[in-house]
Order: C-alpha cells, then structure tokens, then sequence
C-alpha cells in the first residue's frame, strides 16, 4: 500500500506526518492523536481503514518524530487548533472526514468551534467536551481501585514524586481498566509511552489521566456543542474514562450525531474491538458521504 511521509512547518517548528492508502479519489481521513504529546503510534489500527481511501496521521509539535521545541508557552489549544488548520492546509485537504481520539478529539470540537472550517464529518472517540467533568467521572472510576492502591496515588501526588515507580505501578490497574484492556498492551501504544512528549503533556494535563492539574484543567465546551453542525459520530468503550454518560450528554447536544458504544473495550477502543469499531465508522463515513452526493 502506498505510503507518503514528511515534515510541514507549523508554528514553533516542524511536524512529521504520515499517510497510508492508494485510492486519491476518496475522501481522506485525517487523524488526531491524544495526550497532548501522545504520539500517532497508538492510531495504528486506523491504517486498516486505508484500504478504502487516504489515512493521514501526524505527530502534534512536541511529541514523537516531530520537533520538540524548548519553550513552554507553545504548549495552548489555541497554537495546536492553528497546526490543525496548517497541516490540513499544507495537505491539501480540501475535502475531509476529520478524527480525533482523546484529547484529539477536544482539539478537533476546539477546530470546528473556532473555525467553522468545511468538514464531510468528525468523528469524537472517547473525547470529553468537559475537562471538569472528566476528573469527576474519573474520581468516580478510581474509586474503584483498592484503598492501599488510592492512597499510594494520592500520596505521591500531593508530595510531587508521580515520576516515582511506586505511583507508576499503581496507576496501572486504571489504565489497564479504563484506557487500554488488551494485554499486552499493542506496541503502538507502549511506542507512544516511550515518546510521548511530556513537557506537552504535563503542562496541558498534569501527572495521570485522572489527575489534572494543567492549564485544561477547566477547559469546557460543553455548552457550546449545539453550535457544532457538522455530521458527528461520538464512539466510545463500556469501559472507558470517558464514560458513555459523559458521551451520551455530549450526543444530546449534537444534533443528528450518532452514538456508538462498544462494548468489553474502554479508550482505545479501535485497538481492543477493531471489526465492530471499523463496521461503525465505515457505516458512518458511506452515510456522510451518500448525503453530499449530487
């Protein structure tokens, strides 16, 4: 399968991307990673989607195969909504079915609120329109975890030590449980851990996915969902921290968007359950697509 990679400039440097898939005729699709600073790696299955049209992904600045510039004033939605803009410029992207997954996902809802750019459709998975109601249903989730587990967190939490392995080690059991439940974890993602930008992701967000204390502390867009018209697919796991009542909040308030949640799989759910995640979006992608023929 044809596959095309490079670097674009984008404010505060440069970024690598990549593309995968031989039909030029359809509608790409243009992918966004999480985190921030979590690297495309973890977007792997997505190339499976190629077979039908251009999969495009790129490493956000600061993370992976991009440049990872020393200055943390760099690190706002605003200057990753305008990389957005430069990249699908650069690309020539003039039509696009447009993906985000986590905090790609809060970044592409950022896009279309900003922008009001032309999309074919946007796909939400397991992105919060509310950081403030994320660290509540996460509260919530790690309750669930063992006392000795909760009070190893919020020890090394309070004294700064989250670099120590101790804290690592039992973060596990959430990941393991809400973001990621195949085992082992595929190597797309552990490849994301290892070059994950965390000067990125710890400026934005903080220690831990369920710990944050950065500036998206109180980023929330919830209120401002009816304003997206584009054609939305919100898909998410059982199981995932962004939980099917906080995405099913989010589906109220967008009118005609389509709510998927699949089921045994949690964030990743496009890696856990490929076949019944790419029979969702496939579905949605002919429906969008049907409705702009002429």
């Amino acid at each position: 399968m044809k596959t095309e990679e490079g670097f674009l400039d984008v404010p505060g440097g440069k970024i690598w991307y990549r593309a995968v898939g031989d039909n030029e005729d359809a509608i790409p699709l243009l992918c966004l990673h999480g985190g921030p600073g979590f690297t495309h790696y973890y977007l792997q299955p997505l190339e499976s989607l190629a077979e039908h049209r251009r999969v495009i992904f790129y490493d956000q600045l600061g993370c992976g195969r991009s440049d990872r510039p020393d200055d943390l004033s760099l690190w706002t939605v605003d200057r990753f909504v305008e990389e957005l803009a430069q990249v699908r410029e650069a690309l020539h992207l003039d039509r696009l079915h447009l993906f985000g997954s986590s905090w790609g996902g809060m970044l592409a809802m950022q896009y279309v609120l900003d922008r009001r750019p032309d999309l074919v459709s946007l796909t939400l998975c397991g992105s919060p329109a509310s950081m403030i109601r994320w660290v509540a249903d996460c509260e919530e989730l790690l309750a669930e975890q063992t006392p000795e587990t909760r009070k190893t967190i919020r020890e090394h939490e309070a004294d700064g030590f989250t670099a120590c392995p101790e804290y690592q080690a039992a973060i596990l059991g959430f990941y393991r449980k809400h973001v990621c439940r195949l085992a082992p974890w595929p190597a797309g993602l552990e490849r994301s851990f290892a070059e994950a930008g965390y000067d990125v992701y710890n400026t934005m967000n903080g220690p831990s996915e369920f710990t944050v204390t950065g500036t998206l502390k109180t980023w929330d867009i919830m209120d401002r969902l009816p304003e997206i018209t584009v054609p939305a697919l919100l898909v998410g796991g059982r199981y995932d921290e962004c939980t099917p009542g906080h995405m099913a909040d989010m589906h109220a308030r967008i009118a005609g968007s389509e709510l998927v949640t699949i089921e045994d799989a949690s964030h990743l759910c496009f890696a856990e359950q490929p076949a019944e995640f790419n029979k969702a979006i496939k579905r949605f992608f002919d429906r969008t697509e049907a409705a702009i023929r002429p």
